[in-house]
């Protein structure tokens, strides 16, 4: 497993990979029913004591055929401050909750340090955990709420063919995010993107 940051999609191209962190959360739901409504695919980057409150939401997203990525324990900042072996529990236990809140054969790919906090140390705990580092392309910045209009143009100005996006269900009040996911959908499609998950 190859401990170098993921910032593309697996088949490259006119493709893009939507990524939502902080959940699984009250959002999450509507999320998953605008991403069906457009037949897009999506990666959810999850806290896991969140996705262990809520394995109905976990087993919900992989049966729509979706992805999951480890978001941490608790979700700590500046991630990359921790001592090594804080960093190495905030990792592993995460993917192990994620994982027995999916269920049998859950598949945990990515690790996504909170904040971006990536280092060469915990990008090498992600990956002898199984998992590939991921980062973004196009940061929303959806979690501080800054209007709808500005999360469409944040990707509708900075999404290149290949690009991760980064957005938020969980952490917060996610209906700008879901507004703002009702506009991105259709004009990705028709710019001609498809969507895919992140390289691994």
């Amino acid at each position: 497993m190859s401990a170098a940051l993921v910032a593309g999609t697996a088949h490259g191209g006119r493709t893009v990979a939507l990524t939502f962190d902080d959940g699984p959360g009250p959002a999450t739901g509507q999320v998953l029913d605008v991403l069906a409504q457009y037949g897009a695919r999506a990666t959810f980057c999850q806290i896991g004591p969140q996705a262990a409150a809520n394995p109905a939401m976990v087993k919900r997203i992989l049966a729509a055929g979706h992805r999951l990525c480890d978001h941490s324990v608790h979700h700590p900042q500046p991630f990359a401050a921790l001592s090594h072996d804080r960093q190495v529990e905030e990792i592993v236990p995460a993917r192990d909750m994620i994982v027995r809140a999916g269920g049998a054969g859950t598949e945990v790919p990515w690790f996504r340090a909170p904040g971006g906090g990536f280092t060469t140390a915990n990008q090498q705990v992600a990956a002898a955990a199984g998992m590939r580092p991921l980062t973004w392309t196009v940061d929303t910045r959806d979690w501080s709420r800054p209007g709808v209009p500005a999360i469409v143009a944040s990707v509708q100005h900075g999404l290149r063919p290949g690009g991760v996006v980064l957005m938020h269900d969980g952490g917060g009040d996610r209906s700008q995010t879901v507004a703002a996911l009702r506009q991105l959908l259709p004009w990705l499609t028709a710019q001609g993107y498809g969507f895919d998950f992140p390289a691994v």
